[in-house]
């Protein structure tokens, strides 16, 4: 239960070895390089992509899941973070979970948690994009959850970017962005500890998310060959 959407977004610079003479790496291997990666509409890499949340269980784990059916499309200027933007949409009904027991996987889907037959979709539209260092950025947005919109942050490191490369002829980015939020802000309030105690599903969903995009297409650089009449 969480978003993503993925998702993400910013482009600023990635770090890069810089070797030296020597071939050793030299003393400004944490620099940042120039990101490479064009303006434009990206859409998810699904095959790289994950979303990954966790909550506590009676204070003694993290109790940790996925969904697996998501997308999202990113609005990608790299020369002003402020005009981009990301939009995500997540299949509940595609919840994963390590070995269920029996009809616990329903539970979840059912009535006392996510309503999955009533809410078929959750989803994230970023409102606001703000840098909050060289490579990181915070996209505020309206997330809707179980039929309920609130505003929720996405915490987004930019992992790196470029305009194409021969056996993937098209601008990539990557990103990791990771925050949280109070499922009982959402109507999903079953099985929250009493006050001063651990004794259930704390309120807090903390979520990680993995993610690249796909952009334009690679410029070609050689000139198209020209019919003879």
């Amino acid at each position: 239960m969480k978003p993503l959407s993925l998702l993400v977004l910013v482009a600023l610079c990635a770090c890069s070895q810089q070797p030296t003479p020597n071939g050793a790496a030299s003393s400004a291997s944490n620099a940042p390089a120039p990101n490479t990666a064009v303006a434009g509409t990206y859409t998810l890499d699904k095959s790289h992509a994950s979303l990954v949340f966790r909550v506590s269980h009676i204070g003694f784990s993290h109790y940790t899941a996925q969904f697996k059916s998501f997308d999202a499309e990113l609005q990608f200027d790299p020369t002003n973070i402020a005009a981009s933007s990301v939009t995500a949409k997540i299949d509940p009904r595609s919840l994963e979970v390590n070995s269920p027991p029996a009809g616990f996987l329903d539970a979840l889907l059912g009535d006392q948690w996510l309503n999955a037959a009533q809410f078929p979709e959750m989803s994230f539209k970023s409102t606001k994009l703000e840098a909050t260092g060289v490579n990181s950025v915070r996209a505020n947005g309206d997330f809707t959850l179980h039929g309920v919109t609130k505003p929720v942050a996405l915490d987004i490191t930019f992992n790196g970017g470029y305009a194409g490369h021969p056996m993937d002829p098209h601008s990539r980015i990557g990103f990791s962005a990771h925050g949280s939020f109070k499922r009982s802000d959402f109507g999903i309030a079953y099985g929250i500890p009493e006050p001063g105690s651990t004794m259930g599903v704390g309120d807090e969903v903390q979520f990680n998310i993995e993610a690249e995009f796909s952009g334009p297409p690679l410029a070609n650089t050689e000139p198209s060959p020209t019919k003879e009449k």
